[in-house]
């Protein structure tokens, strides 16, 4: 059962493309719900998962680095008065790109306690907790004495078990290898600051970007 679960999801998230390609605006639909949809089918070919990839990287674009998808932001709790026995994915098509839901929703903080209106907690949506979220500030360099002077602020943004989002302390030891920080080593000379984002879909594969200031 939960084989069929999750094999019903991923086909959901795959097939965006093929249903919302006849979407014309971005503003027709809820883009979080956009994000979720197309996060997980992979970044189908499509305007709108396009569009809502732009803005999942556009949010952590310093200033100021905001969480890429805002759960909170889409209206799940509504998809789930759909008569059929469809998969959380599938039901959340109708919030993504039907024409409900149309207004506007409010800035939210940089950090929020928000969670998903629903119950986000089962491994359908285990993709949504590997987003994580690396702010990149570190430098390092050799004094006139030969002493190694090192300052790394580097913090990572991870989403909670509801989708709810926090920061905490990290440091480049943890950067993916998939970043382009440079490499350390003994005191090499590194300046680098990056916000650095990655993930993986519902199927498992791996994507990131990085944004260099």
């Amino acid at each position: 059962m939960k084989h069929r679960v999750r094999t019903a999801a991923a086909a959901a998230a795959i097939s965006v493309s093929s249903l919302v390609g006849s979407i014309a605006p971005a503003q027709a639909y809820q883009v979080d719900c956009a994000i979720l949809l197309c996060l997980a089918g992979g970044w189908p070919a499509s305007a709108p998962c396009a569009h809502a990839r732009a803005v999942f990287i556009q949010r952590i674009t310093p200033w100021p680095i905001e969480p890429p998808l805002q759960i909170w932001r889409c209206p799940m709790g509504a998809a789930f008065n759909a008569p059929a026995p469809l998969s959380p994915l599938e039901r959340l098509h109708k919030v993504a790109f039907g024409s409900a839901f149309q207004t506007p929703l409010p800035l939210v903080r940089v950090q929020s306690d928000e969670q998903a209106d629903i119950d986000i907690s089962g491994n359908t949506f285990d993709f949504v907790r590997s987003i994580r979220v690396f702010h990149i500030q570190f430098s390092q360099r050799t004094n006139r004495d030969g002493e190694c002077i090192t300052s790394d602020a580097t913090r990572l943004g991870s989403y909670g078990t509801q989708g709810d989002y926090h920061w905490a302390r990290s440091n480049v030891a943890k950067v993916p290898n998939a970043s382009k920080l440079p490499d350390t080593g003994y005191c090499n000379r590194v300046n680098y600051r990056s916000v650095f984002v990655d993930w993986r879909d519902h199927q498992g594969n791996y994507g990131f970007e990085e944004v260099r200031y």
